[in-house]
């Protein structure tokens, strides 16, 4: 997307359409954008059925020149901390050089009739930046089955920083579009900042 104001008034734009607190997500997202110019932005909306309560939640992703930008709203119910419903707004701010990987998968139907340029059917995007990682861990052995010494532990490290699905039945393929979009230029941001 063109570096321009529109773009800024396009992410302002999406974040209205989304329905979901928008004065509050566009002050907090403008916050942490500050004067930098937004180069690629996406606005996913996802709705949760928790017992008898339906909870939103909003992600907005937000590419600049130097950085990357994350950020959360939820809203609660009225709790014994507050007697009137409540959302929580957060938003983190990533320099493009620590970001580690950027993992898209593309979920396409019909795969023997694909024709390059067509729509996936769902997207997941996985941003990984050293933030938060989870860490599995089981006991080791070795290969023989009446071994009973102690072997230690093996495991492994999954960066799990963000993960966010979006479908062309659920979110609409304009979604869909903006996150393939928001990918590629993510990707090459974080590749030229590598060849700084």
């Amino acid at each position: 997307m063109a570096k321009t104001g529109t773009t800024t008034q396009g992410l302002r734009a999406a974040i209205e359409r989304s329905g979901y607190y928008p004065a509050l997500v566009a002050e907090a997202v403008q916050a942490a954008i500050g004067g930098e110019p937004v180069v690629s932005y996406v606005v996913h909306q996802e709705t949760t059925f928790d017992a008898n309560e339906v909870r939103r939640h909003v992600t907005v992703l937000v590419l600049t020149d130097t950085r990357f930008i994350v950020s959360h709203t939820d809203e609660q119910a009225a709790d014994a901390t507050s007697p009137t419903p409540y959302a929580t707004t957060s938003t983190e701010s990533v320099k493009l050089g620590r970001i580690s990987s950027v993992v898209l998968s593309r979920v396409v139907a019909n795969p023997e009739a694909y024709t390059p340029g067509q729509l996936p059917r769902e997207v997941v995007l996985t941003i990984g930046w050293g933030a938060v990682s989870r860490l599995d861990l089981e006991p080791a052995s070795c290969g023989d089955p009446n071994c009973e010494a102690d072997h230690g532990y093996t495991g492994s490290s999954t960066a799990d920083d963000l993960s966010l699905r979006v479908s062309e039945a659920g979110d609409g393929p304009d979604t869909v579009r903006q996150t393939l979009a928001f990918a590629q230029a993510l990707s090459e941001a974080t590749a030229a900042s590598g060849a700084r």
